[in-house]
């Protein structure tokens, strides 16, 4: 168990490479209560959430989500996001745990428009049920079908009897689905799920596994591929910028760097050398520094040592050999394109 924003989280229930295996061949159940929920109503709350996130909210119709970024005046990171539009004048925003209240002031100072910010996260438990069992685990418990809800759509009915909402999202690379619902109820729903899940051979997953599985998938962690510093840009999530949607907080900055292009860039890699590439570790090319590591470890079901790193726009091309250093010796690795691994649908 460790502390993370704030929560008192479990790192592993048993074995890491078990929960890590159990969601990419069966089904895991991850509690991520420690998740924040912010909620955006009123007549301009489309507008709002529209000014204060880099995607366009204006293209989602109600029971669909879509991932965005907030962020600050120069373009950097204040959080990664993803956006549920529950109605016409009803935004639900789901952030990270250490970000939620610096999120909620974020748009309470952005917020011109008319419209209500509430900082909705005690309202909320959360668990993630992911793997290719996912649905079936899950379906005996709701009475919605699952099956015909798309990828980043979501619906609000029961969940074991008690009201949630179930979005066909996750943070794992495989299929799955992210509840929602008040947190008395979350003891039960999380023993009932187990249960369910038993035939499936499901194991509780901790934050290791989360951390080796979104990796492999390519997705971005803040404070280590995303951060203040660090613009959607550079960590190769221009995708969810839309510059033609109008003026959003950090668009002028954007447009400027998109103007001179970006000096750096994120790029994936895998040891060819002995030897792990950890978070923050320095990148030499040539035995030259030239960046460092965002998040490293091994891929148990690649089973090789992978990692995303900051390169030099110039030298950020797949193939290109680079040296990791790894406790002062310069290990051997080479630049890959990502994700590392995707899903057979």
């Amino acid at each position: 168990m460790i502390d993370f924003g704030g929560w008192d989280m479990p790192v592993q229930y048993a074995s890491l490479l078990e929960e890590h295996h159990a969601v990419r061949q069966r089904v895991g159940l991850f509690d991520v209560s420690h998740m924040g929920e912010i909620e955006v109503r009123g007549p301009e709350a489309l507008r709002l959430v529209n000014y204060v996130t880099t995607n366009d909210a204006s293209r989602l119709q109600p029971g669909q989500a879509q991932y965005s970024g907030l962020l600050y005046e120069h373009g950097g990171f204040v959080d990664d996001i993803l956006v549920h539009k529950v109605a016409d004048h009803d935004y639900f925003l789901c952030v990270n745990a250490s970000n939620q209240d610096k999120d909620y002031q974020h748009i309470v100072t952005h917020n011109k428009f008319d419209a209500t910010v509430e900082n909705a996260g005690a309202r909320y438990a959360q668990l993630a049920v992911q793997g290719p069992r996912a649905l079936d685990t899950l379906q005996k418990l709701t009475p919605v079908p699952l099956a015909p809800i798309r990828y980043y759509h979501f619906v609000d009915n029961a969940v074991s009897g008690a009201t949630a909402r179930i979005a066909r999202t996750g943070y794992t690379g495989e299929d799955g689905f992210e509840i929602y619902f008040p947190p008395a109820d979350a003891p039960r729903i999380w023993d009932e799920i187990l249960e369910a899940g038993a035939e499936f051979g499901i194991k509780p997953c901790g934050l290791g596994a989360r951390n080796t599985l979104r990796l492999e998938a390519a997705m971005a962690l803040y404070d280590h591929e995303i951060h203040a510093s660090i613009t959607p840009w550079e960590a190769g999530l221009g995708w969810i910028v839309k510059m033609d949607k109008g003026d959003f907080v950090g668009r002028r900055a954007l447009a400027l760097q998109k103007d001179r292009g970006v000096t750096r860039k994120l790029t994936g890699f895998e040891m060819t050398g002995r030897g792990i590439g950890r978070d923050s570790y320095e990148v030499c090319i040539d035995n030259v520094g030239a960046g460092w590591v965002t998040s490293g470890g091994p891929s148990p079901t690649l089973n090789k040592n992978i990692g995303f790193c900051y390169l030099p726009n110039t030298q950020a091309e797949s193939g290109r050999p680079i040296q990791v250093m790894v406790r002062g010796q310069a290990v051997d690795a080479v630049t890959v394109p990502t994700p590392f691994y995707k899903r057979t649908k």
